[in-house]
C-alpha cells in the first residue's frame, strides 16, 4: 500500500509503522481504494467522498472531450508509429527515439493534465482507450492516405517480432547435430513452442528444437498440448490501450508515458483493462528488456507499473483465473533463462547432459530477470494465486525445471599447479540468480504452507522435487561418488525439497517417513551438501588459494546475513535428516572421508596421508570436528519455534559486535518489522545512545547484549555458524571473556561454554544414533589418544564440546552404548606405520581401537591383509565398501552391521599400502575416562589434579547442572564430562574413583626437558603474552589519549609535550625547538630557521556573530526568511562605507578593522621542523605517487608528526620572542616619560632586515597568508593596490587571530589560564612576522595617531580650510584596532612598560567614547542634570578620574555642536541613567577591549591569565593589565579610577570633542549613527533546525531555485545562512564554478557546511576539498538514513549538531573529519 505525502499527513496514522520513499515514475495513491485500505486510514478529502453519492457529470461537458480525445490519442500513436524505425540488428538508435519522445512530449504532458483533472475525464479516457469500436475505425490502414499506410506498415514489422517464437531464433539454432534423445528436458502441460501457423515457418522451428546443440545453448522443448496458445503468438492489438502500451515498452518506458498511465489506475474500469493488456504484453516486455542498453532504468519503472498491478490479490486472482498469468510468468522466465544455458561441467565432465545458466551472461551479470521473477514473487503472496500454482501440477514441473537450471552453477574446480590468471567475479551473480530467482519464491510458497490442510501441496513440491533431482543425477552421471577438487555453492533442489520437509513437519504435522525417499536417494543427496561443508573448510585452510580472492569472496557469501536463510541453514538441515536416518558408521565415516582426514586418524606418532598436505591436516580435522558438532547442535529446523529462532539469531549477531537496530540481524525472512522483533530485542539487549568520541568520529546508537545473555545465552555453535569473518568468532570469544573477569564468574582464559539445547522433535530423534557409534568413539578415543602422548595439539576445545555434546542426549538413551565404551579399557592394538617410527623398535603410542574391534580380530587382521596385497587406494576401498553397503541397504539391519563394521574399522587403518609400511602391535591400556582424566592433569600441569567432586558432595550426582560447570576453561569442561559420565553409571563413577586413586609413578626425568615443559606450559605462557599485550596495549591507549587531547583540543590539563613552543621557562635566554623531521634539537638562527607547522585558512565564523541572543531558524515555510542585516560583518561593513563616504580614505583604513569576513585564521599542531627539512619533505611528497588527500603543489602537507594537516611553516624568531621580567606594579617612570619614548621609538624609520633566510621565509609566510584569502576581503581602499589596504589587512590578522581565541574561550576570559585554544597558539611568531612586515610603513607624524591622543592640537580649524575630506574624528576610530598600529608598528621586541603605557593612555580614549555613546542614548533631561551636577564637583582633585564630572564635560563639549539638536528617540533606546546603569554600561563598553588587550599581553609576556567571576572580569583583567592602582577596595571600585590622563584630561576630551562638533555641522545626520557602538556580540552560532526531518524535506524538496526557477535534483540548504542553492546544479553555473562551490566563497570564505535535502547528510566544502560529515538526523534507534532508503522518521540530534558547530566555530574540519576529495569546482 502507498500513499501520497498529501493523502498520509491528512490522515491517521499516529503509532503506524511506515516507510516514505521518493517514486521516481509517479504511481497511484492507495487512498480512497477500499480494496487496498481499510477506510479508517482514509485521509479527510477521501472519507467524503466514500461517504456521500458523488453526483453525475453532465453529458454535455464531457461532449467536445469525448469527440476530440479519440483524435488526439490516435494522432499520438501515429506520431509513435511514424517515429519508429525497425534497426538493424535489432539495436533501437537511442537519439532517434529520444527526438521521438521530446517532440511528443507536450501530447503526453496534456493527457496527463487531463488525469488530474477527476474521476468524470479519467472516466471518459477509459472509454476511449478500451473501445474497440474507435481503435477499428480510426486505426484500421485501410484508405487512400499514403501516409497512413506507411506508419500503418511500419507498425505491422513492429509487430513481427513480438511473439516469444519468431524467426531470428533459427539462427541460434543451427549448430552441430545431436541426437534428438539428449535433450533431457520437456516441458508439458504448457504453451506450444512454435510459430503461429500464419507464418509458415513452424515446422522449421520443431525441428530445429531437438537437433540443438547443447553445449552452446539449450532451447528447452515446449510441449504443443497448449493452454493458451497467445502466450506464444505475435500480439494483436484491439484498442488504443493496447497499442499505446505496446509502444510504451517499444520506446522501453518513457517516463513521462508511465506516469500517464498510472495516474489512469484510480478508475477502475481501466485498472483491471490495463492489467488485462499488461499480462498480454508481458512476453514482449521481456523481450524488450532483454536487448536494452539501459536495463536498470527500465527493469524500475517496469515494477512501479507491476506493483500497483500485481499488489492487488482480487486483481491479481482475476487475471491468474481469466488471462492465465501465472503460466505466461512461468513461461516467459523459462524462455528468458534458456537463452543463457551452458552444458553443466559437474561431476562427468564428457558425457554431461545437464545444462545450467552461464553465469557470465548480461542477462545474470546485470540481474535483468529482477523485474520479472519480482512480479512472480510479488503475485505468490497472495494466498488464493499461490495455492492455484501449487494445485497445478504441470506448473510445478516446469518450475523444477526452471530451478535446475541453476542446479550446479558456477562450478568451482580447484587449482593444483598454478595460479588462476582471471579471477572471475560472475560469482556474485550466481548468488543473487539463486536468491531471486529460486530461494525467494520459494519462501513466497512456504509462506502459505503453514496449516494441516495444506499438506497436499507439500507433498505435491516434494515429488516433483525428488524428480526434478532424480533426472539431474542421471543427467551428470552420479553414482556415490562426488568428482574431486570440484565445489559448486548452488544446490536449489537440494534446498527446495529441505525446506519444504521440515514445513511438513514442524508445521503440516506430516509423518517425515512417508515424504522422505528410499535410503539410496538420501545416500545420493547428502553427498553434495556435505562436499560444501568439506570445502569451506579447505578454502578456509588456504587449500583453494590458487583459485584467487573470489573462492573467498563464495565462502563468505554462502554464510552471510542474507543468504545463510537459503543456502547454508537448508543444506545443514538436509544433512541432519540424512544423518537421521542413515547408518551413523556410514554418515561419520563420509564426513571424515570428504574432511580428507581418515590417515590423520591413527595412534601412530607418525602417518601418511595421500590426499592432504601436513600444513592443512590440523585445520581440516578441526573443521571435521566443528560441523559434526553444528550437525549436532543446531535446532534452527529441528524443534525450534520461531521466536526461540530470532532470539538466537539475534543473540549470535549481538555476541558478535555490539548493532544497530537495522542490523540485529538482517537475515531475509527474520528483519525488523516482524512481530515479535521489538519484544525480544528488548529482553535481549540494552540499548547503547549515539556517542561522540574524542576524534570526533560518530557512531549510531547501538545495541549490546544484556549481562544475563552472556551468562545464560551465549552459543559459540551459532555464532560460528553466522561468521562471516573468522576474526568475528574471536571478538566473540574476547567480549565473553571480558563479562567473565568483569562480572567475577571466571578470572582466567575461557574456552566456548556449553549451551544445553532444545529437546530434539520426534522425527529427528535418529540423529542420536551418530553419537552412539563406533566409529565416532573410536575417533575420540584417538584424539584423546594423541593429546596425552602430544604427537600433536589439535583443537581441543572443539574435540571436548563434542563430547560434551554426547553426555547431553543421554537421557534419551539410559545405559546405551556409549556408557559402556566411555570405561571399556583397550590393552593392545595393531597399528600401520612407517618402517622408521619409533613403534616398530619400542612400545609407546598407537592406533585406535575399541570393544567393537577388538572382539573382531579375525575380521581385522583379513582387511589389514587385503590392504597389504592390494593397491590399496582410499577411494577405490570405500567405494567398494559403499557398493556393498548399497546392495544390502534393504536387508536385515543387524546384518548389514555385521558386515559394515568391520569394512569401517579397516577405514581406520592407514591407507597406503606402500613397501615402507609394516605393522606393529602397540600397547595401550587406556580407555575414554582414563584418557579424560590425564587430560585433565595435562591442562592444569599438576598430576593429580583431578578430583572426583562427589566425595565431597554426593548432592552433585542428584543436581549435576551445577553454575560453576557453566564457564570456565579446558578443565572445567573435562570436569563436567567426568561428572556425566559418573551420573550416567555407578560403574563410570567406580572406575574413575579407582583411576584417581591409582598413584601415578613417578615421571622418568628425560621426559621433563625444557621442550616438553614448553608443551605443558602453553596455555599459562599464552595467558601471560595476553596479559604482557593487554598491558602494552592499555599503555599505548593512555598515551595516544593523551596526544588525542592535546590534538584534538579536549578540555584536559596542560600536556607536557617537548615540541610545544617554549613558554613554561622563564629564565631561558633563547628558546630551544626540537625538529621533527631530523629529530636535531636547537634554537632557530638567521641561517637556519625553525618554524612552526601552520594551517592558514579564510574565515568568515565572526562575521556571523549577532548581537541578538535569540537563535536564527532555518526557513521552512515561505513566510520565515533570514536576512544578514545584524550580522557583525553586514554592520562593520556598513560601518567602513559611511566612513569612506565622509572621510579621508587612509585615515578610514587605520580606524576600523577588516577580517570579519574572509579573515585569515592561523592554528598550529604546536610541532617544529627547520624549514629546509620542510623543504625536502615537501620535495619527497611530491614524488610520491600514493593518492593523497591533499594538494602539494598548494603547498599542503601533513605534520610528519602527528599528521595534522596543513599548509604553511612560520618561522620563529630567534631569542626568546619575548621579555619575562615579573610582573612590577608600578614603573619607575612616569607616564609622560613613557610617552614621549613611545613616540620616539615609531619615529624611527623602519628598516627591512638583511637578506637573510629568515627574512626570505618571513616574507615567504607573509605572501602565504595573503594569497590564503580572496582578494576581495583584502582589498578596501578607494585606490586599488594602495599601501593602506596591505597595512589594514596585516593588522587585522593580528585581530582576527584574538577575536577567534576568544570566541573559543567562550566570548569572555573568565576561565583563565592558559586554556585549550591557547595551549598551541602560534599567535606570538605570528606578531613577529606581521611587525616586520608594518615596520616598512612608516606613519607620517603629522597624521600619527599617537600625538592625537596625549598632546592637545597646536592647530585651529585647518581642516575647514582644506579642500580635502578630513581625518576620522578620534572618538570614531576603533580603539583595539589602534592598539595593534601601535604595537606592531614599534622596534620589537616590544618592553612590558611600553605596552603598559600605550594601553593606559587608549584607555583614556575608550572611556571618553564610552561616555560619548551614553550621552547619545540618554534622554534631554537626564542630560541637562548629569551636565549640571558634574559641573559642581569639577574642581575636586579627583574630578579627572570621575565619570561623572568627565560625562558633564563631554555633554557640555558635544553641545556646542548639533549632535544633541534633532532628537529621534523612536530609533534610539533611551537609556535610564542611574549611577549603577552607567557604571554598568561603561564598563561593557570597555571589556572587549580590555579582554583582546589581555590575550595580546598574555600572548606577548607569557604568564597565565587569571580565572574570576564574571561580574569581576573588568576589575581583574584591568589590574592585569596594570590599569588598576593596586590599593583600590573592591567595594568603592568604579571604572573611572581605572584612567591615567598623560596630560589634562579636560583639554584632551575638549580637542576629541570639538572633532565632533565640526563634523556635525556638515552632516548632523550621520554624527549619531558613528558614534553608537554595538560591541555586545553573541557568540557564533549556526541556524536552528527543527525537531522532526520530515519538516525541512517537504519544504526544500520540492522549492524551485532563486537563480534558474527550477526544482533543483539534489537541493541544499547552508546551514550557515539558510541559503537555497543546487548542488551539481549546471543551471547555475558561473565562470565554471557550480553554485555551492561559489556560495561556499562568498558566505564562508571557502568553508560552506550544506545539508542535502535528499540524502539528509551534511557536506564540508572546504577550499577545493569536501567531505562527507555525517547526518546530524537520526531515526527513533539513533540510526542515520542516508540518501532516506529506509524512509523512517528522523530526529535532530542536538549532541551531533553540537559537534558541527563545534567544529566549524573552532576552524576543526580539516584536523577531524579524515576522508576528504577534491570537488574540481562541480558541486
Amino acid at each position: 500500500m502507498s500513499l501520497c505525502a498529501e493523502c498520509f499527513h491528512q490522515g491517521e496514522h499516529a503509532g503506524h509503522d511506515y516507510n516514505m520513499f521518493r517514486s521516481q515514475a509517479g504511481g497511484a495513491c492507495d487512498c480512497g481504494d477500499s480494496n487496498v485500505m481499510r477506510e479508517a486510514g482514509f485521509c479527510k478529502r477521501h472519507r467524503i467522498k466514500s461517504n456521500s453519492n458523488v453526483p453525475c457529470v453532465p453529458k454535455h461537458l464531457l461532449m467536445m472531450s469525448e469527440l476530440v480525445l479519440p483524435q488526439f490519442i490516435f494522432s499520438l500513436i501515429q506520431h509513435l508509429r511514424e517515429g519508429y524505425n525497425e534497426p538493424a540488428l535489432d539495436l533501437p538508435s537511442e537519439k532517434d527515439l529520444h527526438k521521438i519522445l521530446q517532440v511528443l512530449e507536450p501530447h503526453v504532458s496534456f493527457l496527463e493534465d487531463l488525469t488530474k483533472m477527476g474521476g468524470a475525464m479519467r472516466s471518459v479516457l477509459t472509454q476511449v482507450l478500451t473501445s474497440q469500436q474507435f481503435y477499428k475505425d480510426l486505426s484500421s490502414g485501410v484508405g487512400e492516405n499514403a501516409c497512413a499506410k506507411k506508419s500503418h506498415e511500419k507498425y505491422l514489422i513492429a509487430l513481427k517480432g513480438s511473439g516469444l517464437a519468431f524467426p531470428e531464433d533459427k539462427i541460434a539454432c543451427n549448430m552441430q547435430e545431436q541426437g534428438a534423445g539428449t535433450s533431457t528436458l520437456s516441458v508439458q502441460g504448457l504453451a506450444g513452442g512454435t510459430a503461429t501457423s500464419g507464418q509458415g515457418d513452424s515446422s522449421d522451428e520443431e525441428d530445429q528444437d531437438g537437433s540443438q546443440g547443447v553445449g552452446k545453448r539449450k532451447r528447452v522443448k515446449l510441449s504443443s498440448t497448449t493452454k493458451d496458445q497467445s502466450i506464444m503468438d505475435v500480439l494483436k492489438h484491439k484498442c488504443f490501450l493496447e497499442e499505446l502500451l505496446f509502444w510504451t515498452i517499444k520506446y522501453e518506458f518513457p517516463q513521462k508515458m508511465v506516469t500517464f498511465l498510472l495516474n489512469m489506475l484510480p478508475d477502475q474500469d481501466y485498472k483491471i483493462a490495463f492489467t488485462k493488456t499488461f499480462v498480454q504484453h508481458y512476453a514482449f516486455i521481456m523481450k524488450t528488456l532483454k536487448k536494452s542498453h539501459e536495463s536498470d532504468t527500465m527493469s524500475n519503472r517496469i515494477v512501479h507499473i507491476s506493483v500497483q498491478l500485481f499488489s492487488n490479490e482480487e486483481l491479481a486472482r482475476q487475471v491468474t483465473e481469466e488471462c492465465q498469468l501465472l503460466d505466461i510468468m512461468v513461461t516467459v522466465l523459462l524462455y528468458m533463462m534458456e537463452s543463457c544455458l551452458i552444458k553443466s561441467e559437474l561431476q562427468d565432465e564428457e558425457n554431461s547432459l545437464h545444462v545450467v545458466v552461464n553465469c557470465g551472461e548480461a542477462l545474470l551479470k546485470n540481474n535483468t530477470y529482477w523485474p520479472l521473477v519480482s512480479d512472480f514473487i510479488n503475485i505468490l503472496s497472495h494466498q488464493s494465486v499461490a495455492k492455484k500454482f501449487l494445485e497445478d501440477h504441470g506448473l510445478l514441473v516446469t518450475w523444477m525445471n526452471f530451478v535446475s537450471f541453476f542446479q550446479g552453477m558456477n562450478l568451482n574446480k580447484r587449482e593444483l599447479n598454478e595460479h588462476v590468471e582471471f579471477e572471475s567475479q560472475t560469482y556474485y551473480a550466481a548468488f543473487a540468480a539463486e536468491l531471486e530467482a529460486c530461494a525467494q519464491p520459494m519462501w513466497g510458497l512456504l509462506s502459505h504452507c503453514k496449516v494441516r490442510e495444506t499438506q497436499e501441496y507439500t507433498r505435491n513440491v516434494v515429488r516433483y522435487c525428488l524428480e526434478a533431482l532424480q533426472d539431474w543425477f542421471d543427467a551428470i552421471n552420479f553414482v556415490d561418488e562426488p568428482a574431486p577438487n570440484q565445489v559448486t555453492f548452488h544446490l536449489p533442489l537440494h534446498r527446495y525439497f529441505a525446506m519444504f520437509l521440515s514445513k511438513a513437519v514442524k508445521c503440516q504435522e506430516l509423518d517425515l517417513d512417508t515424504i522422505l525417499p528410499d535410503q539410496e536417494m538420501l545416500m545420493k543427496l547428502m553427498i553434495h551438501p556435505l562436499q560444501i561443508q568439506a570445502s569451506l573448510s579447505e578454502i578456509h585452510s588456504n587449500m583453494w588459494v590458487r583459485n584467487g580472492l573470489q573462492i573467498k569472496g563464495q565462502a563468505m557469501t554462502y554464510v552471510q546475513s542474507h543468504f545463510c536463510n537459503s543456502m547454508i541453514d537448508p543444506d545443514i538441515y538436509l544433512l541432519q535428516v540424512c544423518a537421521s536416518r542413515l547408518d551413523p558408521d556410514y554418515f561419520i565415516s563420509s564426513v571424515f572421508e570428504r574432511f580428507k582426514v581418515v590417515d590423520l586418524l591413527t595412534m601412530a606418532s607418525q602417518h601418511q596421508n595421500t590426499v592432504l598436505d601436513s600444513e592443512h591436516e590440523r585445520s581440516m580435522l578441526e573443521g571435521a570436528l566443528t560441523f559434526l558438532v553444528l550437525l549436532l547442535s543446531l535446532r534452527l529446523h529441528l524443534g525450534m519455534t520461531d521466536d526461540e529462532i530470532l532470539r538466537a539469531e539475534m543473540v549470535a549477531q549481538l555476541c558478535m559486535n555490539d548493532r544497530t537496530h537495522k542490523n540485529p540481524n538482517p537475515k531475509s525472512g527474520i528483519i525488523p518489522g516482524s512481530l515479535s522483533f521489538e519484544s525480544v530485542l528488548s529482553a535481549v539487549a540494552d540499548f547503547k545512545a549515539p556517542v561522540f568520541e574524542p576524534g570526533g568520529s560518530m557512531q549510531q546508537g547501538m545495541y549490546t547484549p544484556k549481562a544475563e545473555v552472556w551468562d545464560k545465552e551465549f552459543d559459540p555453535v551459532m555464532v560460528i555458524l553466522r561468521t562471516v569473518y573468522r576474526r568475528d568468532v574471536q571478538s566473540a570469544m574476547d567480549r565473553y571473556t571480558a563479562f567473565l573477569k568483569q562480572s567475577g564468574k571466571f578470572p582466567g582464559n575461557p574456552w566456548p561454554p556449553y549451551k544445553k539445547r532444545t529437546p530434539l522433535h520426534p522425527s529427528y530423534r535418529g540423529l542420536i544414533k551418530l553419537l552412539h557409534c563406533k566409529t565416532l568413539h573410536i575417533v575420540l578415543f584417538t584424539l584423546l589418544y594423541k593429546l596425552q602422548k602430544r604427537h600433536k595439539l589439535f583443537n581441543m576445545r572443539n574435540l571436548i564440546r563434542e563430547s560434551g555434546q554426547e553426555r547431553c542426549h543421554d537421557s534419551w538413551f539410559p545405559g546405551s552404548n556409549l556408557v559402556s565404551n566411555m570405561r571399556h579399557f583397550i590393552n593392545y592394538v595393531r597399528v600401520r606405520v612407517p618402517e622408521t617410527a619409533p613403534e616398530v623398535k619400542r612400545e609407546p603410542p598407537a592406533s585406535t581401537s575399541s570393544d567393537g574391534l577388538a572382539s573382531s580380530q579375525s575380521s581385522r587382521r583379513k582387511s589389514l591383509q587385503r590392504e597389504n596385497s592390494g593397491t590399496a587406494q582410499v577411494f577405490s576401498l570405500v567405494a567398494e565398501r559403499r557398493k556393498k553397503f548399497q546392495e544390502i541397504i534393504n536387508r536385515n539391519t543387524s546384518e548389514a552391521n555385521q558386515v559394515v563394521r568391520p569394512k569401517t574399522s579397516m577405514k581406520w587403518s592407514a591407507p597406503g599400502a606402500t613397501p615402507q609400511l609394516t605393522t606393529a602391535i602397540l600397547e595401550v591400556k587406556e580407555s575414554i575416562l582414563s584418557l579424560l582424566i590425564k587430560l585433565h592433569h595435562k591442562l592444569s600441569g599438576k598430576q593429580n589434579s583431578y578430583y572426583p567432586p562427589w566425595l565431597d558432595d554426593v548432592d552433585v550426582l542428584i543436581h549435576p547442572e551445577i553454575p560453576r560447570y557453566s564457564h570456565g576453561d579446558g578443565m572445567t569442561a573435562v570436569e563436567r564430562i567426568l561428572l556425566k559420565a559418573a551420573v550416567q553409571s555407578r560403574l563410570n563413577k567406580r572406575i574413575i574413583e579407582e583411576i584417581c586413586r591409582k598413584v601415578t609413578p613417578p615421571v622418568p626425568p628425560k621426559k621433563i626437558s625444557s621442550a616438553e615443559k614448553k608443551t605443558l606450559d602453553k596455555e599459562e605462557r599464552r595467558q601471560k603474552a595476553r596479559e604482557r599485550q593487554q598491558k602494552l596495549l592499555a599503555e599505548f591507549a593512555s598515551r595516544q589519549k593523551s596526544f588525542m587531547e592535546t590534538a584534538m583540543d579536549v578540555e584536559s590539563p596542560d600536556a607536557d609535550i617537548a615540541m610545544e613552543v617554549a613558554t613554561s621557562e622563564q629564565h631561558v635566554s633563547e628558546a630551544i625547538y626540537d625538529c621533527v623531521i631530523c629529530g636535531q634539537s636547537g634554537p632557530s638562527t638567521e641561517d637556519r630557521p625553525t618554524g612552526l607547522v601552520v594551517l592558514l585558512q579564510a574565515s568568515s565564523v565572526l562575521g556571523q556573530c549577532r548581537n541578538s541572543t535569540e537563535p536564527r531558524r532555518l526557513p521552512t515555510s515561505e513566510e520565515e526568511q533570514i536576512y544578514p542585516w545584524d550580522t557583525c560583518a553586514a554592520l562593520h561593513d556598513v560601518r567602513l562605507t559611511t566612513l569612506q563616504r565622509y572621510f579621508k580614505d587612509s585615515s578610514c583604513l587605520q580606524a576600523v578593522s577588516i577580517g570579519w569576513e574572509g579573515g585569515v585564521y592561523v592554528q598550529t599542531c604546536g610541532h617544529t621542523l627547520h624549514i629546509d627539512c620542510h623543504k625536502s619533505y615537501m620535495e619527497s611528497l611530491r614524488n610520491d605517487q600514493v593518492l593523497q588527500g591533499f594538494s602539494v603543489d598548494k603547498g599542503e602537507f601533513t605534520c610528519p608528526l602527528c599528521r595534522q594537516f596543513a599548509n604553511s611553516v612560520l618561522p620563529c624568531y630567534p631569542g626568546n620572542n619575548m621579555e619575562r621580567s615579573v610582573w612590577q606594579s608600578h614603573s619607575n617612570k612616569c607616564l609622560q616619560d613613557l610617552v614621549q619614548e613611545v613616540e620616539e621609538l615609531q619615529e624611527q624609520l623602519g628598516t627591512f632586515p638583511s637578506e637573510t633566510n629568515l627574512s626570505k621565509e618571513m616574507e615567504s609566510v607573509m605572501k602565504d597568508i595573503k594569497s590564503t584569502t580572496q582578494k576581495k576581503y583584502t582589498d578596501y581602499s578607494k585606490t586599488p593596490g594602495s599601501p593602506d589596504n596591505d597595512f589594514l589587512f596585516m593588522y587585522s590578522v593580528a585581530r582576527t587571530n584574538l577575536e577567534l581565541e576568544l570566541v573559543h574561550r567562550g566570548g569572555n576570559l573568565c576561565s583563565g589560564g592558559a586554556s585549550t585554544a591557547g595551549k598551541r597558539s602560534c599567535l606570538n611568531q605570528l606578531f613577529h612576522v606581521l611587525a616586520m612586515h608594518m615596520c616598512l610603513y612608516s606613519i607620517d607624524s603629522a597624521y600619527n595617531p599617537w600625538r592625537k591622543l596625549t598632546q592637545p592640537s597646536q592647530e585651529t580649524n585647518s581642516e575647514l580650510v582644506s579642500e580635502e575630506l578630513p581625518e576620522v574624528p578620534v572618538l570614531y576610530r576603533d580603539v583595539s584596532s589602534l592598539l595593534l598600529i601601535q604595537i606592531l608598528t614599534m622596534p620589537q621586541p616590544l618592553h612590558r612598560e611600553h605596552f603598559t603605557c600605550i594601553i593606559k593612555v587608549l584607555f583614556t580614549l575608550l572611556y571618553t567614547q564610552a561616555l560619548a555613546a551614553l550621552s547619545v542614548k540618554c534622554s534631554a533631561e537626564d542630560r541637562m542634570a548629569w551636565k549640571e551636577s558634574g559641573a559642581l564637583k569639577k574642581n575636586t582633585s579627583s574630578g579627572e578620574k570621575s565619570w561623572e564630572v568627565l560625562l558633564s564635560h563631554v555633554i557640555s563639549e558635544l553641545s556646542k555642536g548639533k549632535i544633541y539638536e534633532e532628537e529621534e528617540t523612536e530609533e534610539l533606546p533611551v537609556v535610564l541613567v542611574t549611577p549603577d546603569s552607567v557604571e554598568c554600561y561603561v564598563q561593557q563598553f570597555c571589556l572587549p577591549f580590555l579582554r583582546i588587550t589581555s590575550l595580546l599581553q598574555h600572548h606577548l609576556f607569557g604568564g597565565d591569565l587569571p580565572s574570576c567571576q564574571e561580574d569581576e572580569e573588568f576589575t581583574v583583567l584591568a589590574s592585569c593589565l596594570g590599569l588598576l592602582p593596586s590599593f583600590h577596595s573592591a567595594h568603592q571600585f568604579t571604572s573611572a579610577s581605572c584612567l591615567d590622563w598623560p596630560v589634562p584630561a579636560f583639554d584632551m576630551i575638549s580637542q576629541w570633542c570639538s572633532e565632533l562638533a565640526s563634523f556635525a555641522d556638515r552632516h548632523p545626520d550621520q554624527v549619531k549613527a558613528l558614534l553608537i557602538q554595538e560591541p555586545k556580540w553573541d557568540l557564533p552560532r549556526l541556524l536552528q533546525l527543527p525537531e522532526n526531518y520530515n519538516t525541512i524535506f517537504q519544504y526544500y524538496h520540492r522549492k524551485t531555485c532563486s537563480v534558474c526557477t527550477k526544482v533543483p535534483k539534489d537541493p541544499a540548504v547552508c546551514l550557515v545562512c539558510g541559503t537555497f542553492v543546487c548542488l551539481k546544479g549546471l543551471c547555475c553555473k558561473q565562470q565554471s564554478y557550480c553554485e555551492c562551490v561559489l556560495h561556499s566563497q562568498n558566505c564562508g570564505a571557502g568553508t560552506g557546511i550544506f545539508l542535502l535535502i535528499n540524502a539528509s547528510v551534511i557536506i564540508i566544502i572546504r577550499g577545493h576539498r569536501f567531505c562527507l560529515w555525517g547526518s546530524v538526523y537520526l531515526d527513533a534507534h539513533g540510526e542515520e538514513d542516508r540518501d532516506l532508503r529506509r524512509g523512517k522518521p528522523l530526529y535532530i540530534c542536538k549532541e551531533r549538531y553540537k559537534v558541527l558547530e563545534q567544529q566549524w566555530v573552532s576552524h576543526t574540519f580539516d584536523h577531524i573529519n579524515k576522508r576528504w576529495g577534491p570537488h574540481y569546482n562541480g558541486l
